[in-house]
This record gives C-alpha cells, sequence and structure tokens, in this order.
C-alpha cells in the first residue's frame, strides 16, 4: 500500500532563510605613502604623456596616486599615497601644509623684494599668503639634465621659500613678480616629509600618517 504523501514544509511568512557564511574577508591593505624625487621632465601622471616620462617608469606601485602635483620643468619632492583622505588632507590648499623649494633665480635680490615675497604678492589670480623667504647658499644638488641656460651677463642667486598654498605654478610666478625670473625649482620638503638621502628618480615607503 502506497505511503501518503508527506505535506510540503511551509516557512512561516516574514522569515528569511538561513545563509550559510561565506569566506572571511581580507582585511583592507595598509594605506602607502611613497616619497619620490621627480626628474626634470618627468610628468606627475601614470597615463598618456605622448612620448614623455611618466611615474610609470619610476614608481611600480599599485594603486597609489599623486597628493598634489609637481610641473614638468620643476624637480624634487613628490608624495603619492594610496589613501584617500590622507591625499586630500596633502593636496587640499585649505590645509596650508607648508612646502618648502629651492630656488634658483636670475638676478641679484635685495632685502626689499624678499621682503615682498614675506609679505605676499599680487598675481593674476589674487594675493598670495604671505611666504617665508631668504637666500641660500648655492645648494648641492645633482647637475640638472639638461643643463639650465643662463645668460653670462646677468648673475644668479638661490632662494629658499616656503608657501602654504598650492596655485598653479606658484613660485614661479612669484619670483616673477618681484623680477626674479626662476630658472630652476626643486621642492625640497612637504610637512614633515623631505626629500633627504633620494637622488633624482629614486622613491621610498614611510608610514602613511601625518
Amino acid at each position: 500500500m502506497a505511503r501518503p504523501a508527506r505535506p510540503a514544509s511551509r516557512r512561516p511568512a516574514g522569515q528569511v532563510p538561513a545563509r550559510r557564511p561565506g569566506p572571511p574577508k581580507a582585511p583592507p591593505a595598509a594605506p602607502r605613502l611613497i616619497l619620490f624625487n621627480k626628474p626634470f621632465d618627468v610628468l606627475t601622471q601614470f597615463s598618456g604623456g605622448d612620448g614623455r616620462a611618466t611615474l610609470k617608469d619610476f614608481i611600480p606601485v599599485p594603486g597609489v596616486y599623486p597628493a598634489g602635483r609637481l610641473d614638468r620643468d620643476s624637480e624634487g619632492l613628490l608624495l603619492l599615497t594610496s589613501d584617500g583622505r590622507l591625499q586630500a588632507r596633502i593636496a587640499d590648499p585649505r590645509h596650508k601644509l607648508a612646502k618648502t623649494y629651492w630656488v634658483q633665480v636670475e638676478g641679484e635680490p635685495d632685502e626689499a623684494q624678499l621682503q615682498h615675497l614675506r609679505e605676499g604678492v599680487t598675481l593674476n589670480d589674487g594675493p598670495t599668503l604671505p611666504a617665508e623667504a631668504r637666500r641660500l647658499a648655492e645648494p648641492e644638488l645633482w647637475p640638472r639634465d639638461p643643463p639650465v641656460r643662463f645668460r653670462k651677463s646677468v648673475p644668479t642667486a638661490w632662494l629658499e621659500l616656503t608657501i602654504r598654498e598650492g596655485r598653479n605654478r606658484q613660485v614661479r610666478r612669484m619670483t616673477a613678480a618681484v623680477g626674479l625670473p626662476t630658472l630652476r625649482l626643486v621642492r625640497v620638503r612637504i610637512g614633515p616629509w623631505s626629500l633627504e638621502g633620494l637622488a633624482p628618480g629614486e622613491w621610498k615607503e614611510v608610514p602613511a600618517r601625518l
């Protein structure tokens, strides 16, 4: 004799079926911060370039992006990070993170020109914030490739200039506004990070915190 069919099980209304636990999620990757000594004529980007050198030619680290920029014709310290919040704190002018440059200028700076830089210079996009400016003995730097083109009849000098903004080509425009055109521009410090120990094209990783 055939057994009677078992009634279909019914789940109470509104009850969600239990889910089997999936594999454990991998912990988020630790944030990374890289200090890079950008050579002259290298673009501050990983893609494109139209034949010019870019960051991908020097930094084989995935997932990091420049925190701020450094012009193609400028050299020195560039920070790259995988941490979006740290990137914003470094690059956003609202945080007024100090950036120090060694600037070779055409001409002999006098105290009035230096004081003008310290008080702030009026540019076509408005006045700059006060800066720190002083004469600098010629620093021990690597030779630039290609070399700076000088005018034999015009002397040159070095300045140390610290600003807390990030306008386009700001340092060059500031020195030009006081009659001291920039010939060479090297960024040596951003906040607590410095270029010390890095040759052109070299990079190192440091703890990602500010």
